[in-house]
C-alpha cells in the first residue's frame, strides 16, 4: 500500500467515524452529540456576555479561542456530511459561517456581533437534542422548550441590536441593561416610557419588537397551558402529535403503540 493510498484510507475512516458520531444513535454518538450541545451552550453564554466584557484584556483571547473551536466543529461537520455543498446551503451552516466571521473580525463586524445569539436557534434545530428529551419523563415539555428557546433567542437578538445601534454611547453593563429593559417592556407592551428609541427608526424598531414579541409570548403560553401531547409519528398518515394515552390516530384511525415514559 502506497503512502497516498494509506492516507486516503485513513481520511475515509476519519469521515466514517465523524459521520457515526454526528448522525448515529449509539451510546457513544449520543454522548458526543450532547457534549457538542454543552459546548454550544458555553459559547452562547459568551455571546450574551460579550457586551459586558468587550473592554477587558482577555476578551480577544476568549474570542479567538471560541473562533478556533467553532472552526473545528464546522470542518468536522463538513467531513461528516455526505454532500458538502448541500450542507453549505443549509441556513444553520450559513449562520455558523457568519458567526465565525464575526469572531475572526470582532472590530470590523462589531455591529453585527449580536447575531451570534442566533447560535441558540441553530442549536434548537438539532434533532438529537429533542430525541434525548423524548426519552425522559419531560418529553411532554418539548413544545414549551422550543417556545422558550425561540423567545429567548428573539429577546437577546433584539437587545443586542438595540444596544449596537442605539445605545453605543453607554458602554458596559448600563447600556446593555437599558437595551434589555427596553426590549422586555416593549415585548410585554408594558411601555413605561422612561426609555425610548429616538427617531423614525426607533419607532419602527419598537413596532416590530411589540408585534413579534407578543406573538412569541402567545406561542409560549399555548405550549405551556394547552393539553400535553407527545411526538409519535403515525405509521400510516404520518401525523406527529398525539395525546399521551391515545390508542388510535385521530386523523386516520390507525392503531398506535405509544411507549410509556420511563
Amino acid at each position: 500500500m502506497t503512502i497516498d493510498t494509506a492516507a486516503q484510507a485513513g481520511f475515509q475512516r476519519l469521515r466514517g467515524r465523524l459521520r457515526q458520531l454526528y448522525h448515529g444513535r449509539s451510546p457513544a454518538a449520543m454522548r458526543f452529540q450532547m457534549a457538542t450541545a454543552i459546548v454550544d451552550v458555553v459559547i452562547i453564554a459568551f455571546f450574551i456576555a460579550t457586551p459586558l466584557i468587550r473592554d477587558r484584556p482577555s476578551f480577544l483571547w476568549i474570542d479567538y479561542s471560541i473562533a478556533a473551536i467553532l472552526a473545528l466543529e464546522i470542518v468536522a461537520r463538513m467531513l461528516a456530511a455526505s454532500h458538502v455543498l448541500r450542507l453549505l446551503r443549509q441556513p444553520t451552516m450559513l449562520l455558523d459561517l457568519f458567526i465565525l466571521a464575526t469572531l475572526l473580525a470582532p472590530d470590523s463586524l462589531e455591529n453585527f456581533g449580536f447575531l451570534r445569539i442566533l447560535r441558540l436557534w441553530s442549536l434548537s434545530k438539532r434533532g438529537s437534542l429533542w430525541m434525548q428529551l423524548r426519552r425522559t419523563r419531560f418529553r411532554e415539555w418539548e413544545d414549551a422548550a422550543r417556545a422558550v428557546i425561540n423567545l429567548t433567542t428573539f429577546l437577546f437578538v433584539v437587545s443586542g441590536f438595540i444596544y449596537s445601534f442605539f445605545f453605543t454611547g453607554r458602554p458596559g453593563i448600563e447600556g446593555y441593561v437599558d437595551a434589555l429593559y427596553f426590549t422586555v417592556t416593549t415585548m410585554t407592551t408594558t411601555g413605561f416610557g422612561d426609555i425610548v428609541l429616538p427617531g423614525i427608526a426607533g419607532k419602527l424598531t419598537a413596532i416590530v419588537v411589540m408585534i413579534v414579541g407578543i406573538s412569541l409570548f402567545v406561542r409560549l403560553a399555548q405550549a405551556v397551558f394547552r393539553p400535553n401531547k407527545v411526538t409519535f409519528p403515525c405509521p400510516q398518515c404520518g401525523l406527529q402529535r398525539h395525546e399521551p394515552d391515545a390508542v388510535h390516530c385521530k386523523a386516520c384511525g390507525m392503531m398506535l403503540c405509544i411507549p410509556d415514559p420511563d
